[in-house]
């Protein structure tokens, strides 16, 4: 808003053009007439002690509001010859290029109890240079403030981080000069315009801006950082630890292979060896040969734990081969003919050595009850993985039973604890006459192994597996059988 200036040819009173202190103007007790001149208000030109074209000129002050009284009404008025940026308490309230011109600031909503620091950036386009301004400050107690343009002001540095909020002046901040009383040569003319400023309002700070909420984050970020590198630690050992266990039972099968298989071998050609040395007629030769059927039934045991310790075995492909194998040499005896349904590309997926145990358990418990009870012609066994789900179907089409009769014995409720204990389940489908059918379902959790995307294999570099193709291939191979069944 543009307010017409009266011309008048305005001079400082004396005690105006007496030295104020240092840090703010005095208070007085009383407040002038709100009908006296716009001018009255305003100080000296001041700017440093030398002035020269395209110089930048550093203006500091403080104002001290007492704690005990708001603030009614604070009016700053000022010009600059020829440019300047006004700060409150580094935060910037307004700019001006004219200075035949004043500037009008309400700072009332900003002026809170304490110390505030006024500074002003002020450069000089070309000839003579000055800054002129005047502050009224009317407090809620009837006393008045009021901070002038004049030798009380300190020259900052030009460099000086920092110094539009700085509290407390630095010994090496001169005082300003006074270059011209107001009204008085170059600036004898009286100013033709006040411009009226916008208000600015207080900076109002949302909770996540406050200084509190920015040290919860900062402690709860460093303590999820920490806790990660914990973590990693802790991956990191349990992944050492894995190496060396796998390391461990690549060692232990190894030694049960060349050490122990191969003395149950001598042992059995020894014995047979000696059996053929006797006559044919001799009571020992029955005794010869069953000892050596033990030995063999030992080496086959040893077989079987070796399987289980080797970390060679530990993939899902290896179990499917190894109980496939295993059941057609179980059943060879039988008149039972065994099939198979197990994809050709079963999965890289690892069992890890508990649940290939339980499996294999499971399954020869199975395979068992069905040499002796079914009386079947037909065995399936079925192996497929979906997802992460694994699962082992064993049907037969023999005479059946009837599963809430309680007549099966324990060998079910084994098989059902065993799964169970694993996170597994154990599912019974007969019927008397109609066959059996038991399905045992896995669901298998990410192996430390796959998380890293590869299988551990003693002495050898770890190598990227496909198992996406994998499930995506037994899933296709399962759905084909299905509808051939169907």
């Amino acid at each position: 808003m543009a307010i017409a200036f009266p011309m008048v040819d305005c001079c400082l009173p004396d005690a105006c053009a007496q030295e104020a202190p240092p840090s703010s103007a005095a208070i007085a007790q009383e407040a002038p007439d709100p009908s006296a001149n716009l001018t009255n208000s305003l100080g000296s030109w001041i700017w440093a002690d030398k002035f020269f074209n395209g110089q930048t000129c550093l203006f500091w002050q403080t104002v001290d509001i007492p704690r005990s009284v708001s603030v009614k009404k604070a009016r700053l008025l000022m010009t600059v010859d020829n440019i300047y940026v006004l700060y409150l308490d580094g935060r910037e309230i307004g700019r001006g290029a004219e200075w035949r011109e004043l500037y009008d600031y309400n700072l009332a909503p900003l002026m809170s109890p304490g110390r505030h620091v006024l500074a002003v950036n002020a450069m000089n386009s070309t000839s003579f240079a000055g800054m002129l301004l005047g502050m009224h400050i009317d407090l809620a107690d009837g006393r008045v403030i009021e901070i002038k343009s004049n030798e009380s002001w300190r020259i900052v540095p030009a460099g000086t981080r920092g110094w539009e909020k700085a509290t407390k002046p630095a010994d090496n901040w001169p005082k300003a000069t006074i270059v011209a009383r107001f009204g008085d040569d170059p600036w004898r003319e009286t100013p033709i315009r006040v411009n009226e400023m916008p208000t600015p309002q207080p900076i109002k700070l949302l909770f996540w801006q406050t200084g509190w909420f920015q040290v919860v984050l900062l402690t709860i970020c460093g303590a999820v950082i920490l806790f990660s590198f914990w973590l990693m630690a802790q991956l990191a050992l349990h992944k050492k630890e894995r190496l060396l266990l796998q390391r461990e039972r690549a060692r232990i099968a190894m030694d049960i292979h060349d050490d122990l298989g191969s003395r149950m071998t001598q042992l059995v050609l020894h014995g047979e060896v000696a059996q053929s040395e006797l006559p044919a007629e001799s009571s020992m030769r029955s005794h010869l040969d069953r000892i050596c059927q033990e030995a063999r039934d030992v080496l086959s045991t040893l077989d079987e734990i070796l399987w289980a310790v080797n970390p060679r075995r530990d993939t899902l492909r290896d179990f499917s081969a190894y109980v496939c194998g295993y059941a057609q040499e179980f059943l060879k005896p039988t008149a039972i003919q065994c099939l198979f349904d197990v994809g050709s590309e079963t999965s890289d997926v690892v069992l890890d050595l508990p649940i290939r145990r339980a499996l294999l358990m499971v399954i020869k418990e199975t395979l068992n009850n069905a040499a002796k009870y079914s009386g079947a012609s037909e065995l399936l066994l079925q192996i497929t993985w979906r997802g992460r789900r694994l699962a082992v179907v064993v049907q037969d089409n023999g005479k059946g039973f009837d599963p809430k009769s309680g007549t099966q014995g324990n060998g079910l409720a084994n098989m059902t604890q065993r799964l169970s204990e694993l996170g597994g389940t154990c599912l019974v489908t007969s019927r008397p006459g109609g066959g059996c059918r038991i399905e045992f379902g896995l669901t298998l959790k990410p192996s430390r192994r796959r998380r890293f995307g590869w299988t551990w294999k003693p002495n050898q570099t770890p190598a990227l597996t496909d198992e996406t193709k994998g499930e995506q291939h037994s899933h296709e191979i399962l759905e084909a059988n299905d509808t051939a069944r169907q």
